[in-house]
């Protein structure tokens, strides 16, 4: 077996897929994930068709729309992907199980490079047929948060600091607001003598006109 471009493609973009729809982004647009995997447009508009025609994934047309997944990820399987976009995933036609075809040896059944093969078919079988989407989104974000890596599609958040310092310019006329050092009890009492004032010279005016 060999993975074609195009097969890696279209599991690069399923991996993108249930990705982003972990973090809450349920449909991306082709051009998104054409900047990120850095592949032409019009090509992965091709392998998503082929996608969407065996039902892995559905589309949605508009200004917000885009692409998403059609199946849970735990139904997607990667030996299934890569019979779809690759074929067989048999290194020889005759140990393939879904397109099995006569090789040139003249005794099939002991043949040692065909017994060879079978085993390495096998092999790959069991290990892409086992693992789903599912399974490699989970992996790839754990991963992610491990190393501290802002996971794609997610932007990255500004510093705190900063976004205070703007918020607090922008209520103050653009002018950074200061923030006084006088401590709180000073001000409570500042307060008080201030209320104060105006009873005290009301008392004093009405001892005058008694």
């Amino acid at each position: 077996m060999k993975l074609s471009k195009r097969g890696e493609y279209a599991l690069r973009a399923l991996i993108d897929l249930g990705i982003a729809a972990e973090l809450g982004w349920p449909m991306l647009q082709a051009s998104q994930l054409a900047v990120k995997e850095q592949l032409p447009v019009k090509f992965l508009e091709q392998i998503f068709t082929q996608l969407k025609t065996a039902g892995y994934v559905k589309s949605k047309r508009g200004k917000l729309g885009g692409y998403s997944l059609a199946k849970k990820m735990d139904k997607i399987r990667f030996g299934a992907v890569i019979r779809l976009i690759d074929g067989p995933l048999a290194p020889i036609r005759c140990v393939s199980q879904m397109a099995y075809a006569r090789c040139s040896c003249p005794d099939e059944v002991h043949c040692g490079l065909r017994m060879l093969m079978l085993d390495v078919r096998n092999a790959i079988a069991r290990i892409l047929d086992r693992y789903t989407l599912a399974d490699i989104v989970a992996i790839t974000l754990r991963k992610l948060r491990r190393d501290k890596i802002t996971p794609p599609f997610l932007p990255a958040l500004p510093e705190l600091g900063s976004i205070l310092s703007s918020v607090t310019a922008d209520r103050n006329g653009g002018r950074p607001k200061l923030i006084s050092s006088v401590p709180t009890s000073q001000k409570t009492e500042k307060n008080k003598r201030q209320a104060s004032r105006p009873a005290n010279q009301m008392l004093k005016k009405g001892k005058k006109t008694v």
